[in-house]
């Protein structure tokens, strides 16, 4: 015997007349199941596929995933870190290199210049005809490292007055007017010089020449025309 609260399991017919009773009208070909429990008329049957489409399933987030950009970043910054490094490093080569040379270059400095004298005395000795024999294959030897070392000699008489690297110890004006430069008319020592470093300038007289009378390099090199060097050497200088 069943039990009076237990639900009684619904009974259902399909219609299938393809006219409604009620309107008269003709059916669209569905099938309707009737409760004839007395709870109406049950749900209409939903043909596969139809209906209203559900949630849609959640898919992964958007966007960049944390961990991924956490290394994206770590990667620029020691990038970044080692652009930097690199510009310091390269910096410091260009330095290294610049004082290394300017070390070179101050050590043949050093060198040479205490042999600036004996160069002196080989010159004045080739000049009063006392450099012979073994005497100036000395002077040849000499001459010849100071050479390799980059040692140059500078000052000769016509070349262009230079107050930079000429000391001139006399000036002889020009004795008529018009456009003059002011060139060496005797050098009393040489001067001498490595790479763009001045050893020594050259002991120099002077004197204002006419244009005309001047080579055209000497003119181009000075620049002093219409007696624009002026008084250079109103007294004479010690020597050095």
């Amino acid at each position: 015997m069943a039990r009076d609260d237990e639900q009684q399991e619904p009974v259902t017919f399909r219609d299938r007349r393809k006219v409604d009773p009620e309107t008269g009208e003709a059916r669209v070909d569905t099938e309707t199941d009737i409760d004839v429990t007395g709870t109406g008329i049950a749900d209409e049957a939903v043909p596969a596929g139809d209906g209203v489409a559900g949630d849609p399933v959640a898919g992964p987030a958007d966007g960049i995933d944390p961990e991924v950009e956490k290394l994206t970043s770590e990667v620029a910054e020691r990038t970044a870190d080692l652009q930097r490094v690199s510009a310091e490093y390269a910096n410091y080569r260009r330095r290294a290199d610049r004082d290394r040379e300017d070390a070179k270059l101050s050590a043949k400095v050093s060198f040479v210049s205490d042999l600036l004298t004996v160069l002196d005395d080989f010159e004045r000795a080739e000049q009063h005809g006392d450099l012979t024999g073994a005497f100036k294959s000395a002077a040849d030897k000499v001459t010849s490292v100071v050479a390799r070392l980059g040692l140059e000699p500078f000052g000769a008489e016509g070349e262009a007055f230079d107050p930079q690297v000429h000391e001139a110890v006399q000036h002889e004006p020009a004795e008529g007017s018009g456009p003059t430069v002011t060139v060496l008319s005797a050098v009393l020592r040489r001067g001498y010089r490595i790479s763009d470093r001045v050893l020594r300038p050259a002991m120099v007289t002077v004197q204002d020449r006419p244009e005309a009378e001047v080579s055209p390099e000497a003119v181009e090199s000075s620049g002093q025309v219409d007696g624009a060097a002026g008084d250079t050497a109103d007294e004479p200088a010690n020597p050095a």
